[in-house]
């Protein structure tokens, strides 16, 4: 959770930055306000959803799910792979919100396709890590067996 909250933390000072451009407001720089905002408010969410009870987790995959489907966005792609890949929940899908995530990285852009790209990146390190705890755990119960087919054999040898 504290690594969320770091991952957050920084995306914000970024959404921050990434709209501070002088007094030339062109359409391009009002874009990229709309979407410091947008990575503002799902920082936000992100955090509000983490604190709620599973029910009400639920329900906000269920609309974050509406959301998307009825509007194919980068805010509601974004907002329902958050969803998705926040750790603790009944419905975590890991993979799923990398492959939500997958299509924004290879637009260069503002500040909705750099929060994409770094929560691509938490969600895939945190998926490598649980398939090498896998990995490691099950390399530890197959030294555990060999252990106790040497402790079976040695204690039915006649001495």
């Amino acid at each position: 959770m504290t690594r969320l909250a770091a991952t957050l933390a920084f995306a914000a000072a970024l959404a921050g930055c990434a709209g501070w451009q002088g007094f030339g407001a062109s359409a391009e720089s009002a874009q990229q306000q709309r979407e410091s905002r947008q990575v503002v408010e799902l920082i936000g969410y992100a955090q509000r959803v983490a604190g709620l009870q599973a029910d009400e987790q639920q329900r906000e995959l269920n609309a974050s799910s509406q959301i998307f489907s009825k509007e194919r966005s980068a805010y509601g792609r974004v907002r329902l792979a958050l969803v998705l890949s926040l750790p603790g929940t009944s419905f975590s899908d890991e993979p799923k919100a990398m492959g939500l995530l997958e299509p924004m990285l290879s637009k260069e852009g503002g500040p909705m396709q750099q929060f994409a790209g770094l929560l691509h990146t938490q969600v895939s390190e945190r998926v490598r890590e649980q398939r090498r705890a896998t990995q490691l755990k099950e390399q530890l119960d197959a030294l555990k067996d060999v252990e106790r087919k040497i402790i079976e054999r040695e204690q039915a040898r006649p001495r």
